[in-house]
């Protein structure tokens, strides 16, 4: 598009971005008839939206208006209609227009059409079908091998291999999905994956090559003025201070610990990817402990939860410094740091600054062996 259009009409799409939005979702699940129910729900101002209907010979209809951006929802299914069944569900975004659902006997299967952002995902999610495929047998191979296999070393490097793999390539197609559609909101459901594991010279050309439209949406200045955050969190940058509570209630400051490698580590004790990561956290904890390595937990804990937290840290056998707020994703911490998905960790060095992240698996061993060497 030539940059000599009239900013009235650049700026009509934002706006229409901005409209009380009038959805209706208009589906079709085989021939099921009462009980037989669709569930709806989604979140509105951190509050959870909730509505059912009945089917009518595999009939129902939703509808309803959103403010904004379009609203990412879900669809349950359960025969019997006694509740929620999140074992058959599907996510659609609501938005103006007509959504339709079209299925047989499972929603998981039904396709959805209709509307812009609801046909984009729809090629979104093809993309990443062979990715899915991937961790899904992956995951099929963990849980076949021998419990001999499973307490292999060479086994679990094996295996991680091959989950670094599939994530690059994930990154890839959410990379190639946000710059062939830089004016579709999914670009910017695509860029917060991308933006988990990734640093801030590859994600800020992606948000800078998006459309004016799409910044002005609500996601889309969300994710602008986080930029600084994650800028100010890139490879080679000085971490960013902070100071919080330990496990005591004493305070405890990240600058107390230079002169050494620290690695900050967000977790909370109700993330199941984070419990299961912490034995690869605690291994090389113990490995490089006698060097000037250490740890700093910080956890993403609910308010009232400081129990659990605890109960996690030993159960866990985390043996390091762990402060927390307890404030759950309003983490001050967190918010510093830009993080919006866990497990997630900072490796700094002497200095203050920050030289690796996102150390994984074996990529935590593998990055203080070649800080100290083999041990």
């Amino acid at each position: 598009m030539k940059k000599i259009i009239l900013i009235t009409l650049a700026s009509l799409p934002a706006f229409v971005f901005a409209q009380a939005n009038k959805y209706t979702i208009e589906g079709s699940l085989g021939n099921y008839d009462s009980p037989a129910k669709i569930y709806i729900q989604y979140r509105v101002d951190k509050k959870v939206k909730t509505d059912s209907v009945m089917l009518k010979k595999g009939k129902f209809q939703f509808s309803g208006t959103v403010e904004g951006d379009p609203l990412y929802a879900n669809l349950m299914f359960n025969a019997k209609g006694n509740g929620m069944n999140y074992a058959d569900y599907k996510s659609v975004y609501l938005e103006n227009g007509i959504i339709t659902v079209t299925g047989d006997t499972l929603l998981s299967k039904a396709k959805i059409a209709g509307t812009k952002t609801n046909d984009d995902n729809v090629r979104y999610d093809a993309g990443l079908k062979p990715i899915y495929d991937a961790y899904d047998a992956l995951e099929a191979k963990k849980k076949a091998a021998t419990p001999e296999q499973q307490k292999s070393d060479a086994f679990d490097r094996e295996n991680n291999k091959a989950e670094k793999a599939i994530e690059k390539q994930e990154a890839e197609t959410n990379k190639q999905f946000i710059k062939e559609n830089p004016a579709s909101y999914i670009s910017l459901v695509a860029l917060e994956g991308y933006a988990y594991a990734a640093d801030y010279v590859d994600i800020a050309p992606l948000y800078d090559g998006l459309s004016a439209a799409l910044k002005q949406t609500d996601a889309g200045k969300k994710f602008g003025e986080r930029l600084p955050k994650l800028k100010a969190v890139a490879l080679g940058a000085a971490a960013p201070e902070f100071a919080e509570a330990d496990t005591s209630g004493k305070m405890v400051s990240l600058s107390s610990f230079r002169g050494k490698y620290v690695l900050v580590d967000f977790w909370a004790s109700w993330c199941g990817p984070c419990r299961a990561e912490n034995p690869n956290v605690v291994k090389a904890f113990n490995h490089y402990k006698g060097q000037k390595f250490t740890i700093l937990g910080v956890s993403l804990d609910r308010p009232g939860a400081k129990a659990k937290w605890l109960a996690a840290i030993h159960k866990d056998g985390l043996n390091w410094t762990q402060v927390s707020d307890l404030n759950y994703w309003d983490s001050k911490v967190a918010g510093l740091y830009a993080v919006r998905g866990i497990p997630q960790n900072f490796l700094i060095d002497p200095n203050g600054k920050i030289i690796a992240k996102n150390l994984r698996g074996d990529d935590l061993e593998d990055k203080l062996e070649e800080l100290f060497g083999k041990i």
